[in-house]
Parts: structure tokens; sequence; C-alpha cells
């Protein structure tokens, strides 16, 4: 049988990891909710396409004017990244306070991180493939990284966008960095789940303390056994039997009844 262990092995970098999370939670809480609904997605967007870095905002209505088929958005520059980036964050704010309380219960074992670690990164990725995702909508203008990732905020200066430049690098930065921290606490995690040597055998003592009895538990049941008597009737119950054999012994029951008293 597979032994797991369900403690900690190094308490104080758990300490630093739940704290570094903290602040990576709040800062991407900031990040993401001055973005929401669209304070610089779509004008960073728009300069992209002016500056011949992606597709452009207004394909959408040539293609309106035009009668073409509407070109489907990127999710780079979808409402629907911005939403999802404040939904984990939010998501992330809950699982850190379900995790301290359950960490000072010692009820946060290492599987539960694991298990729980796991899905809360994969949305973390998501987040960082939506905010730096390829742009291929326009063909003569393709682009596999967002510009203001893999450009510098200098470029936007001139228009006035090198601000939402950065506030854009400095989501994505927030979102790598929450990727860091539960990449850590899931190697914490699994090498918490590996047993040392000590665990092994005080387990092993443990089993074979359960599995053989004690000499003097064994001494005390017997003990009790040879002590046990059973208990005496206090009366003897009248039947139409019994007061036939006394009527022939002449032992009436008013005349035992006297002798008893």
């Amino acid at each position: 049988m597979v032994f797991i262990s369900k403690k900690w092995r190094y308490f104080w970098i758990m300490i630093g990891l739940m704290v570094a999370e903290l602040a990576g939670t709040v800062a991407t809480l900031t990040f993401f909710g001055i973005a929401s609904p669209d304070a610089y997605r779509t004008q960073l967007w728009k300069l992209g396409g002016e500056l011949g870095f992606n597709s452009s905002p207004e394909q959408i209505l040539y293609a309106y004017a035009n009668y073409r088929p509407i070109p489907a958005t990127p999710l780079v520059w979808s409402n629907f990244i911005t939403s999802f980036n404040i939904v984990v964050s939010v998501l992330s704010m809950f699982i850190l306070l379900v995790k301290v309380v359950l960490f000072i219960m010692h009820m946060w074992i290492p599987l539960v991180s694991v298990i729980i670690d796991l899905i809360v990164i994969a949305l973390w990725i998501f987040s960082a493939y939506g905010q730096a995702g390829p742009d291929h909508s326009d063909p003569e203008h393709p682009s596999s990284v967002a510009w203001y990732i893999a450009k510098s905020c200098d470029v936007a200066e001139a228009s006035g966008n090198k601000h939402n430049c950065q506030m854009a690098k400095g989501s994505f930065a927030a979102t790598i960095f929450m990727i860091s921290i539960f990449t850590f606490s899931i190697g914490l995690a699994i090498w918490s789940m590996i047993p040392t040597g000590e665990m092994k055998e005080a387990r092993k003592t443990s089993k074979e303390e359960q599995q053989s009895p004690s000499v003097e538990n064994t001494g005390e049941k017997l003990w009790e056994l040879r002590n046990m008597q059973t208990p005496a009737p206090t009366f003897q119950p009248y039947t139409p039997r019994t007061l036939a054999f006394n009527t022939l012994d002449r032992q009436l029951p008013l005349r035992e009844k006297e002798q008893y008293t």
C-alpha cells in the first residue's frame, strides 16, 4: 500500500508562499480591475494596427460595410479575456482564504494542495495565453505575440498610450508571477507527499502496536473473566408447578416466607 505523507516538510517556506500568493493576487485584482471593462484594450489594439504590429479593430467595420464575413475578434483583444482574468483573480483570492483557514486547522494537506493548485495554475496559464495570445485575423499583419509584450512601450509614447502599454505589461508580469508561485507550491506539495525514512518507521511501529495486543491488557481481561460470578436470583418466581411441589413438601409459600423472615 502506498504511503502518502500528510505533513508539510518546510513549514516556513509554505508560509512564505502563501504571503507571496496574497501579494500576487492583490496585484492581479488591481491590474485587471483597472483594465475592466475596456480601459485600454481597444486602444492598444488600434495602435498596434496603425503601427502594423497586428490586425485593426476597423476590419470589423470594413466587413460590415462591404457585406463580408465578420472576422472573429482575437482572444487577446476580446472582452472575454478581460472578464476571465477578473474571475480568476477573485477565485484565487477565495481559494487563498480557504487555504489559510484549513492550514491553521491542519487540514490543508499536500495531496489536497496539489489537486487545487493544478486547477488554479491551469486557469492562470490560460490567462497568460490570452493576454499574449496570437492575432492572425489579418493575414497581412499576423502577430504571434501581443506587441505590448514583445516590444518596448516607447513605441506608444507618441500616441499617448505608453502608460496603457505599461499597465498591460504589468498585468502580464503579475500573471507570470502567480504561475511561478503555484508552480513552487505544487513542487513543495509533491515533495512533502513523499514520506521520509522516519515517517515510514513510525508508521510501521504504530501498525505493529495496533495489531498486537499488549500483555497488560491481556492479563487484565483474564483477571476480569475469573472474577465474573453469576448473580444469584433475589427471589424465586411461583408457578403452578412450583406451588404443587411446595405443597407436597409441606412448604407452602406463606410458610416459606416466614422462614426467610
